[in-house]
């Protein structure tokens, strides 16, 4: 079809990859290796499958794809964590202060 051909959808309505073992094992390590840890369910768009976003005290974060919102929910219900959706409560300031730190120290090291 050429270089500026569509990409196709797959048959779950994204452009992404379906979520698999490997993402269930890393979101289960960071909760075991972190305290504090809330999750915040990012929806589904056209690219991208239901995620998560696991933020940790101290506003270290990770994301991967999850089995939807019930996904999401199962994973906080198995190891006792609580869920957030983040179109209706957002991501918390620990978050975006991780980030902001991150970035300095980027800047620093260049």
């Amino acid at each position: 079809m050429g270089w500026f051909g569509r990409r196709k959808k797959k048959n779950n309505g994204t452009l992404d990859r379906a979520p698999d073992n490997g993402d269930q094992r890393h979101l289960v390590e960071f909760i075991k290796s972190r305290t504090g840890v809330e999750a915040y369910i990012e929806p589904k768009t056209t690219v991208t499958e239901t995620t998560v976003m696991l933020i940790a005290h101290d506003g270290e974060w990770t994301r991967r794809r999850v089995d939807g919102p019930s996904g999401a929910f199962a994973l906080g219900r198995k190891h006792d964590i609580p869920v957030y959706e983040v179109a209706k409560t957002g991501y918390p300031q620990r978050k975006r202060d991780y980030d902001q730190r991150r970035k300095l120290e980027r800047q620093r090291r260049s």
